[in-house]
Protein backbone atom coordinates (compact mmCIF):
# COMPACT_ATOMS: atom_id res chain seq x y z
CA UNK A 1 0.00 0.00 0.00
CA UNK A 2 1.53 3.30 -0.69
CA UNK A 3 1.48 5.61 2.09
CA UNK A 4 0.65 8.66 -0.52
CA UNK A 5 -2.81 9.51 -1.64
CA UNK A 6 -5.17 12.34 -2.16
CA UNK A 7 -8.08 13.94 -0.01
CA UNK A 8 -11.01 12.18 1.18
CA UNK A 9 -13.55 12.08 3.52
CA UNK A 10 -14.21 9.17 5.94
CA UNK A 11 -18.10 7.88 5.69
CA UNK A 12 -19.00 5.02 8.63
CA UNK A 13 -20.85 2.00 6.88
CA UNK A 14 -22.98 -0.53 9.54
CA UNK A 15 -22.35 -3.76 8.20
CA UNK A 16 -24.04 -6.27 10.19
CA UNK A 17 -21.84 -6.28 13.65
CA UNK A 18 -18.88 -5.17 11.34
CA UNK A 19 -18.24 -1.49 11.34
CA UNK A 20 -16.20 0.20 8.16
CA UNK A 21 -14.54 3.14 8.38
CA UNK A 22 -14.01 4.34 4.31
CA UNK A 23 -10.61 6.15 3.66
CA UNK A 24 -8.38 7.13 1.47
CA UNK A 25 -5.35 4.58 0.51
CA UNK A 26 -2.30 4.34 3.10
CA UNK A 27 -0.71 2.20 6.19
CA UNK A 28 -2.75 1.61 9.03
CA UNK A 29 -1.56 4.45 11.15
CA UNK A 30 -3.18 6.74 8.76
CA UNK A 31 -6.55 4.49 8.38
CA UNK A 32 -7.38 5.18 11.59
CA UNK A 33 -7.94 1.33 12.74
CA UNK A 34 -9.96 0.95 15.81
CA UNK A 35 -9.36 -2.19 17.76
CA UNK A 36 -12.31 -4.75 18.00
CA UNK A 37 -13.87 -5.14 21.13
CA UNK A 38 -16.69 -8.09 21.64
CA UNK A 39 -16.09 -11.71 21.56
CA UNK A 40 -15.53 -14.29 19.00
CA UNK A 41 -17.31 -13.09 16.14
CA UNK A 42 -17.46 -9.65 16.80
CA UNK A 43 -15.52 -7.57 13.58
CA UNK A 44 -14.36 -4.51 13.01
CA UNK A 45 -12.77 -3.37 10.17
CA UNK A 46 -11.58 -0.41 7.95
CA UNK A 47 -11.80 0.09 4.06
CA UNK A 48 -9.33 2.05 1.76
CA UNK A 49 -11.47 3.78 -1.21
CA UNK A 50 -8.89 6.42 -2.90
CA UNK A 51 -10.62 7.95 -5.95
CA UNK A 52 -11.15 5.76 -8.64
CA UNK A 53 -10.31 3.02 -5.79
CA UNK A 54 -13.44 1.34 -6.03
CA UNK A 55 -14.88 -1.31 -8.48
CA UNK A 56 -18.57 -1.78 -9.43
CA UNK A 57 -20.79 -4.48 -10.71
CA UNK A 58 -21.21 -1.94 -13.98
CA UNK A 59 -17.63 -1.52 -14.36
CA UNK A 60 -16.63 -4.93 -13.68
CA UNK A 61 -19.24 -6.80 -16.01
CA UNK A 62 -22.23 -9.31 -15.14
CA UNK A 63 -25.12 -9.30 -13.85
CA UNK A 64 -26.83 -8.58 -10.13
CA UNK A 65 -27.02 -11.63 -8.52
CA UNK A 66 -28.67 -12.95 -5.10
CA UNK A 67 -26.20 -14.79 -2.98
CA UNK A 68 -28.67 -17.42 -1.68
CA UNK A 69 -29.02 -18.58 -4.69
CA UNK A 70 -25.28 -17.99 -6.15
CA UNK A 71 -22.60 -21.01 -6.69
CA UNK A 72 -20.24 -19.63 -4.65
CA UNK A 73 -16.38 -21.67 -4.44
CA UNK A 74 -13.97 -20.81 -1.77
CA UNK A 75 -9.95 -21.99 -2.39
CA UNK A 76 -8.29 -22.20 0.80
CA UNK A 77 -4.38 -22.37 0.97
CA UNK A 78 -3.15 -24.33 3.29
CA UNK A 79 -3.73 -27.18 5.62
CA UNK A 80 -5.82 -26.55 8.00
CA UNK A 81 -3.38 -28.01 11.48
CA UNK A 82 -2.56 -24.26 11.33
CA UNK A 83 -5.74 -22.70 13.82
CA UNK A 84 -5.54 -19.50 11.78
CA UNK A 85 -6.28 -21.60 8.88
CA UNK A 86 -9.17 -23.21 10.92
CA UNK A 87 -10.67 -20.34 11.98
CA UNK A 88 -10.99 -18.85 8.22
CA UNK A 89 -12.51 -21.49 6.94
CA UNK A 90 -14.96 -21.98 10.00
CA UNK A 91 -15.88 -18.17 9.47
CA UNK A 92 -16.52 -18.46 5.76
CA UNK A 93 -18.53 -22.04 6.04
CA UNK A 94 -20.73 -20.45 9.24
CA UNK A 95 -21.59 -16.75 7.39
CA UNK A 96 -22.45 -18.70 4.77
CA UNK A 97 -24.82 -20.58 6.73
CA UNK A 98 -25.74 -17.91 8.21
CA UNK A 99 -26.57 -16.30 5.38
CA UNK A 100 -28.88 -18.95 3.71
CA UNK A 101 -26.37 -19.80 1.31
CA UNK A 102 -26.52 -23.26 0.26
CA UNK A 103 -23.99 -23.94 -2.54
CA UNK A 104 -20.67 -23.29 -1.25
CA UNK A 105 -17.75 -25.56 -2.35
CA UNK A 106 -14.70 -25.55 -0.30
CA UNK A 107 -11.24 -26.87 -1.51
CA UNK A 108 -7.95 -26.88 0.19
CA UNK A 109 -4.66 -26.73 -1.63
CA UNK A 110 -3.00 -28.59 0.97
CA UNK A 111 -0.20 -25.62 0.71
CA UNK A 112 0.77 -27.04 -2.73
CA UNK A 113 0.55 -23.70 -5.42
CA UNK A 114 -0.28 -25.89 -8.23
CA UNK A 115 -2.98 -27.30 -7.17
CA UNK A 116 -5.01 -24.48 -5.92
CA UNK A 117 -4.56 -22.99 -9.44
CA UNK A 118 -6.45 -25.92 -10.22
CA UNK A 119 -8.74 -26.19 -7.39
CA UNK A 120 -10.10 -22.92 -8.50
CA UNK A 121 -9.80 -23.39 -12.44
CA UNK A 122 -12.10 -26.30 -11.79
CA UNK A 123 -14.65 -24.48 -9.82
CA UNK A 124 -14.88 -21.83 -12.27
CA UNK A 125 -15.07 -24.55 -15.02
CA UNK A 126 -18.13 -25.92 -12.26
CA UNK A 127 -19.63 -22.82 -13.25
CA UNK A 128 -19.22 -20.86 -9.52
CA UNK A 129 -20.57 -17.09 -10.07
CA UNK A 130 -18.40 -15.67 -6.89
CA UNK A 131 -14.72 -17.14 -6.12
CA UNK A 132 -13.48 -16.43 -2.38
CA UNK A 133 -9.52 -17.02 -2.57
CA UNK A 134 -6.88 -17.53 0.38
CA UNK A 135 -3.85 -17.38 -2.01
CA UNK A 136 -0.74 -19.42 -1.07
CA UNK A 137 1.32 -16.77 -3.77
CA UNK A 138 0.76 -13.59 -4.28
CA UNK A 139 2.20 -14.23 -7.71
CA UNK A 140 0.88 -16.67 -11.20
CA UNK A 141 -2.56 -16.15 -11.31
CA UNK A 142 -2.71 -15.65 -14.46
CA UNK A 143 -4.31 -18.44 -15.88
CA UNK A 144 -7.23 -17.94 -13.03
CA UNK A 145 -7.04 -14.44 -14.40
CA UNK A 146 -7.92 -15.11 -17.71
CA UNK A 147 -10.46 -18.01 -17.46
CA UNK A 148 -12.73 -16.33 -14.51
CA UNK A 149 -12.74 -12.74 -16.70
CA UNK A 150 -14.27 -14.61 -19.72
CA UNK A 151 -17.13 -15.86 -17.55
CA UNK A 152 -17.49 -12.54 -15.26
CA UNK A 153 -16.07 -14.03 -12.01
CA UNK A 154 -15.26 -11.47 -9.16
CA UNK A 155 -12.65 -12.54 -7.16
CA UNK A 156 -12.52 -11.42 -3.46
CA UNK A 157 -8.39 -12.61 -2.23
CA UNK A 158 -8.72 -13.20 1.71
CA UNK A 159 -5.72 -12.77 3.90
CA UNK A 160 -2.96 -12.42 1.15
CA UNK A 161 -3.19 -9.97 -1.63
CA UNK A 162 -2.65 -11.02 -4.87
CA UNK A 163 -0.28 -9.16 -7.67
CA UNK A 164 -3.00 -8.15 -10.12
CA UNK A 165 -4.98 -5.59 -11.62
CA UNK A 166 -8.04 -4.25 -9.13
CA UNK A 167 -11.41 -4.46 -10.82
CA UNK A 168 -9.98 -6.51 -13.64
CA UNK A 169 -8.59 -9.27 -12.06
CA UNK A 170 -9.79 -9.33 -8.71
CA UNK A 171 -12.87 -7.55 -7.65
CA UNK A 172 -11.18 -6.41 -3.83
CA UNK A 173 -8.44 -7.99 -1.37
CA UNK A 174 -9.94 -8.38 2.52
CA UNK A 175 -7.06 -8.55 5.36
CA UNK A 176 -4.43 -7.26 8.03
CA UNK A 177 -2.77 -4.42 7.13
CA UNK A 178 0.53 -6.71 7.22
CA UNK A 179 3.20 -3.38 7.23
CA UNK A 180 1.51 -2.25 10.52
CA UNK A 181 1.73 -5.58 12.26
CA UNK A 182 4.99 -5.80 11.33
CA UNK A 183 5.80 -2.03 13.11
CA UNK A 184 3.23 -2.99 15.92
CA UNK A 185 5.48 -6.61 16.95
CA UNK A 186 8.96 -4.05 16.15
CA UNK A 187 6.86 -1.27 18.89
CA UNK A 188 6.73 -4.36 21.08
CA UNK A 189 10.31 -5.67 20.56
CA UNK A 190 11.55 -2.10 21.33
CA UNK A 191 9.90 -2.51 24.65
CA UNK A 192 10.59 -5.86 25.74
CA UNK A 193 14.07 -5.18 25.22
CA UNK A 194 14.42 -1.86 26.45
CA UNK A 195 15.32 -0.60 23.26
CA UNK A 196 18.59 -2.58 22.78
CA UNK A 197 20.18 -5.80 21.98
CA UNK A 198 20.13 -8.21 19.13
CA UNK A 199 17.26 -10.06 17.24
CA UNK A 200 16.40 -12.75 14.92
CA UNK A 201 13.48 -12.63 12.60
CA UNK A 202 12.11 -16.01 11.42
CA UNK A 203 10.26 -15.40 8.18
CA UNK A 204 7.51 -16.47 6.83
CA UNK A 205 7.41 -18.31 3.18
CA UNK A 206 8.69 -16.52 1.06
CA UNK A 207 6.65 -15.37 -2.21
CA UNK A 208 3.87 -13.80 -0.76
CA UNK A 209 3.15 -10.40 0.36
CA UNK A 210 2.65 -11.43 4.34
CA UNK A 211 6.14 -12.01 4.45
CA UNK A 212 7.52 -9.03 2.64
CA UNK A 213 5.05 -6.55 4.68
CA UNK A 214 5.30 -7.72 8.13
CA UNK A 215 9.47 -7.57 7.46
CA UNK A 216 9.34 -4.29 5.96
CA UNK A 217 7.62 -3.00 9.03
CA UNK A 218 9.70 -4.61 11.70
CA UNK A 219 13.01 -3.27 10.39
CA UNK A 220 11.68 0.26 9.46
CA UNK A 221 10.23 0.88 13.02
CA UNK A 222 13.48 -1.16 14.58
CA UNK A 223 15.62 1.35 12.45
CA UNK A 224 13.09 4.71 13.12
CA UNK A 225 12.82 3.84 16.93
CA UNK A 226 15.49 1.54 18.51
CA UNK A 227 18.25 1.85 16.66
CA UNK A 228 20.19 0.23 19.43
CA UNK A 229 18.42 -3.22 18.44
CA UNK A 230 20.59 -4.83 15.72
CA UNK A 231 19.15 -7.23 13.67
CA UNK A 232 21.69 -10.53 13.65
CA UNK A 233 19.30 -12.90 11.67
CA UNK A 234 17.00 -14.06 9.27
CA UNK A 235 15.83 -16.95 7.94
CA UNK A 236 12.51 -18.40 6.92
CA UNK A 237 10.72 -21.32 8.59
CA UNK A 238 7.88 -21.19 6.26
CA UNK A 239 5.36 -20.06 8.53
CA UNK A 240 5.47 -23.82 9.98
CA UNK A 241 6.20 -24.72 13.75
CA UNK A 242 8.38 -27.67 12.78
CA UNK A 243 10.51 -25.89 10.41
CA UNK A 244 10.17 -23.12 13.19
CA UNK A 245 11.38 -25.06 15.47
CA UNK A 246 14.50 -26.49 13.17
CA UNK A 247 15.44 -22.95 12.53
CA UNK A 248 15.48 -21.49 16.37
CA UNK A 249 17.62 -24.71 17.06
CA UNK A 250 20.50 -23.70 14.63
CA UNK A 251 19.68 -19.53 15.72
CA UNK A 252 20.94 -20.50 18.96
CA UNK A 253 23.57 -22.81 18.42
CA UNK A 254 25.01 -20.35 15.87
CA UNK A 255 24.08 -17.13 18.08
CA UNK A 256 23.73 -17.82 21.61
CA UNK A 257 23.44 -14.55 23.01
CA UNK A 258 20.76 -13.69 21.28
CA UNK A 259 17.97 -11.48 22.75
CA UNK A 260 15.31 -11.37 20.86
CA UNK A 261 12.93 -13.44 18.32
CA UNK A 262 10.64 -11.67 16.18
CA UNK A 263 8.25 -15.07 14.76
CA UNK A 264 6.18 -13.60 11.49
CA UNK A 265 3.31 -16.43 12.68
CA UNK A 266 2.71 -17.79 15.98
CA UNK A 267 3.27 -21.37 14.92
CA UNK A 268 7.13 -20.75 14.30
CA UNK A 269 6.68 -18.86 17.53
CA UNK A 270 5.59 -21.95 19.69
CA UNK A 271 8.28 -24.01 17.31
CA UNK A 272 10.92 -21.38 18.44
CA UNK A 273 9.91 -21.57 22.76
CA UNK A 274 10.32 -25.67 21.90
CA UNK A 275 13.65 -24.88 20.75
CA UNK A 276 14.52 -22.71 23.54
CA UNK A 277 13.23 -25.30 26.21
CA UNK A 278 15.53 -28.04 24.48
CA UNK A 279 17.92 -25.50 24.97
CA UNK A 280 17.68 -25.12 28.71
CA UNK A 281 16.54 -21.66 28.64
CA UNK A 282 14.02 -20.37 30.97
CA UNK A 283 10.14 -17.70 29.80
CA UNK A 284 12.01 -14.59 29.62
CA UNK A 285 15.15 -15.30 28.79
CA UNK A 286 14.70 -14.36 25.31
CA UNK A 287 12.07 -12.16 24.43
CA UNK A 288 9.70 -13.51 21.99
CA UNK A 289 6.97 -11.64 19.85
CA UNK A 290 4.58 -13.10 17.45
CA UNK A 291 1.67 -12.55 14.70
CA UNK A 292 -1.23 -14.27 14.93
CA UNK A 293 -3.43 -14.89 18.02
CA UNK A 294 -3.84 -18.33 18.33
CA UNK A 295 -4.97 -19.72 21.51
CA UNK A 296 -1.84 -21.63 22.14
CA UNK A 297 0.63 -18.01 21.32
CA UNK A 298 -1.64 -16.41 24.23
CA UNK A 299 -1.61 -19.36 26.32
CA UNK A 300 2.41 -18.98 25.95
CA UNK A 301 2.28 -15.33 27.22
CA UNK A 302 0.45 -16.19 30.20
CA UNK A 303 2.87 -19.16 31.06
CA UNK A 304 5.81 -16.55 30.49
CA UNK A 305 7.44 -17.60 27.03
CA UNK A 306 6.24 -14.97 24.65
CA UNK A 307 6.27 -11.35 25.04
CA UNK A 308 3.57 -10.26 23.22
CA UNK A 309 1.21 -11.07 20.21
CA UNK A 310 -0.11 -9.11 17.47
CA UNK A 311 -3.32 -10.59 15.93
CA UNK A 312 -4.27 -10.86 12.44
CA UNK A 313 -7.85 -11.85 12.26
CA UNK A 314 -9.20 -14.41 10.80
CA UNK A 315 -12.58 -14.30 10.31
CA UNK A 316 -13.34 -13.18 6.88
CA UNK A 317 -16.59 -14.54 6.61
CA UNK A 318 -18.98 -11.63 7.38
CA UNK A 319 -16.58 -9.00 5.53
CA UNK A 320 -16.21 -11.64 2.85
CA UNK A 321 -20.03 -12.27 2.12
CA UNK A 322 -20.44 -8.46 2.98
CA UNK A 323 -19.03 -7.37 0.43
CA UNK A 324 -20.10 -9.53 -2.50
CA UNK A 325 -23.89 -8.63 -1.45
CA UNK A 326 -23.22 -4.81 -1.79
CA UNK A 327 -21.56 -5.55 -5.34
CA UNK A 328 -23.66 -7.85 -6.61
CA UNK A 329 -26.48 -5.35 -5.80
CA UNK A 330 -24.88 -2.00 -7.66
CA UNK A 331 -22.96 -0.81 -4.81
CA UNK A 332 -19.07 0.63 -4.97
CA UNK A 333 -16.79 -2.25 -3.30
CA UNK A 334 -13.57 -0.58 -2.30
CA UNK A 335 -10.16 -1.71 -3.49
CA UNK A 336 -8.67 -2.55 -0.02
CA UNK A 337 -11.19 -3.59 3.18
CA UNK A 338 -8.67 -4.05 6.13
CA UNK A 339 -9.47 -5.88 9.37
CA UNK A 340 -8.28 -4.60 12.30
CA UNK A 341 -6.42 -6.58 14.19
CA UNK A 342 -6.02 -6.86 18.66
CA UNK A 343 -2.69 -7.28 20.31
CA UNK A 344 -2.23 -9.32 23.15
CA UNK A 345 0.50 -9.39 26.20
CA UNK A 346 0.57 -9.88 29.84
CA UNK A 347 -1.62 -6.96 30.97
CA UNK A 348 -4.32 -8.76 29.21
CA UNK A 349 -3.67 -12.46 27.56
CA UNK A 350 -5.32 -14.34 30.21
CA UNK A 351 -8.57 -12.73 29.96
CA UNK A 352 -8.33 -12.59 26.42
CA UNK A 353 -8.27 -16.29 25.93
CA UNK A 354 -11.90 -17.09 25.08
CA UNK A 355 -11.25 -14.38 22.49
CA UNK A 356 -8.34 -15.60 20.64
CA UNK A 357 -8.74 -18.83 18.12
Amino acid sequence: MSATRGPWRPAFITVGVALLLVTGCGKAEDQGVVAPTGGNDAVQATSSAPAGGSCTLQQFGGDKLDLKTAKVGFSQSEKEANPFRIAETRSIRDEAAKRGIANLQVTNADSKFSKQIADVEQMIDSGVQLLVVAPLNSDGWDPVFQKAAARKVPIITIDRKINAKHCTDYLTFIGSDFYEQGRRAAKQMATALENKGTVAILLGSPGNNVTTQRTAGFKDEIARSAPGITIDFEQTGNFSREEGQKVAEQLLQSKPSITGIYAENDEMALGAVTALKGAGKKGGDVKIVSIDGTRGAVQAIVDGWLHSVVESNPRFGPLAFETAQTFFTGGAVAENVIISDREYDRTNAKESLPVAY
